[in-house]
């Protein structure tokens, strides 16, 4: 099988739409651009981090059907990649249906994907994976009962709501003061007003992984399956803070995450990269979560890989060949805004770039918030522990202020 690609800005184009632009998006599209791709930024904001990147920036509500149908039908891309999760995917489903444009991984990915219920059901009681006890609720009254009730999933707990991104709007509960707090807290951090969370049973886990998962054409022109090094995370209100590649596990429990990980991505299909969330404790794994995209914990492959993940994501989709094999150890630590204003400066770059080994990427959000992600170092060493350390301190260098 042969795989053409054209010249951007030309009749021959091979022109790809992300819906979404942030700072994944970015790099997607930066890879997607070193391939000649002709790219459309797509985002509810001008001046997203990805449209300062891509050739063609717009800005529209992505979760309203009708604004999303104008927009594809006028730009024709080739293949439409969603970035997040607030769209109108019922409306991607009818496109795709159509035969007007390609999604990637499939529509019924992107819906499934896009609110916690339709993949937990997938994984837990259609394909009969591990997961923690759950309930779905619709008040603060069914979610107290969900806790309390006679199969209840009882204290600690974790609260989601099912339509959220970056752990927003996502809690712990230790005992019944925190039910009303947690329900508030879910109202507001939800992507789109839903009124419906997730209640999980709390998983006693040594620690979480995201298994990085490759679905790309093979030599033979069917579809193959690769893995990458798995990548530990630490979490903070349900926010990554700081990952690193490889992370040590037992061959058992290894094994039982790509198991299961090969499982949820070949029935949702397609082509792409997906990023899987599991809690291992010893040998046992339990699926969490999974993306039907690069992952913000892979933000560590910058620095680890010989593809990125975001490298890896644009070959599959396009349907190119991949390499998902460790370059060497590293780490990443998050750079947060730490101050509410627009245009912010960031000092102590330079201190922070003298850490060896350390790299830096300021996403360029126009806007910062005190918990805002707006920035990564990513630093590569011989081993994790030690990665870890530079990053985290390179982090602690980089001083946002307002201008």
């Amino acid at each position: 099988m042969t795989i053409t690609l054209g010249t951007p800005l030309s009749s021959s184009g091979t022109r790809v739409m992300l819906l979404g632009a942030g700072e994944l998006g970015k790099e997607v599209l930066i890879a997607l651009q070193r391939l000649g791709v002709e790219t459309i930024a797509v985002d509810r904001y001008e001046n997203a981090p990805g449209q300062q990147v891509a050739h063609h920036a717009r800005t529209i509500a992505m979760s309203d059907p009708a604004q999303l149908k104008a927009l594809i039908e006028q730009e024709r891309p080739l293949m439409v990649v969603p970035e997040i999760e607030a769209i109108a995917t019922p409306m991607l489903q009818e496109l795709e249906a159509a035969g007007t444009v390609k999604v990637i991984p499939t529509a019924r990915a992107t819906r499934l994907t896009m609110d916690r219920e339709g993949i937990r059901r997938l994984a837990a009681e259609t394909l009969g994976l591990p997961t923690s006890p759950y309930h779905f609720c619709d008040s603060l009254e069914e979610l107290q009962a969900a806790i309390d009730g006679e199969k209840g999933v009882g204290y600690p707990c974790v609260v989601k709501p099912v339509m959220s991104s970056s752990g927003k709007g996502q809690s712990k509960i230790d005992g019944p003061e925190d039910v009303k707090k947690a329900w508030d807290y879910a109202m507001a951090g939800g992507r789109v007003s839903h009124g419906r969370v997730i209640v999980e049973g709390f998983i006693d886990f040594d620690y979480e992984i995201t298994q990085l998962t490759v679905r790309a054409v093979g030599a033979n022109g069917d579809i193959e399956t690769h893995f990458c090094d798995p990548i530990g995370h630490v979490q903070q209100g349900g926010d990554y803070v700081e990952s690193w590649q490889p992370m040590p596990m037992h061959p058992a429990a290894l094994e039982k995450s790509r198991d299961i990980a090969k499982a949820i991505t070949s029935d949702l299909g397609g082509q792409g990269l997906f990023g899987v969330e599991l809690f291992v404790k010893g040998e046992d794994v339990w699926f969490s979560e999974v993306s039907p995209r690069p992952h913000d914990t892979g933000l560590v492959t910058l620095c680890t890989q010989h593809q990125s993940e975001f490298e890896l994501h644009a070959r599959a989709i396009l349907g190119l060949p991949v390499d998902t094999s460790l370059r060497n150890p590293g780490a990443s630590a998050v750079i947060y805004g730490g101050v509410e204003a627009e245009g912010i400066v960031f000092d102590g770059v330079d201190e922070a770039l003298q850490v060896p080994g350390t790299d830096i990427r300021l996403f360029g959000k126009p806007e910062s918030f005190t918990k805002r992600r707006m920035g990564v170092v990513v630093a590569r060493a011989d081993d994790t522990d030690t990665a870890r350390a530079n990053a985290k301190l390179a982090a602690s260098r980089v001083k946002p202020r307002t201008a």
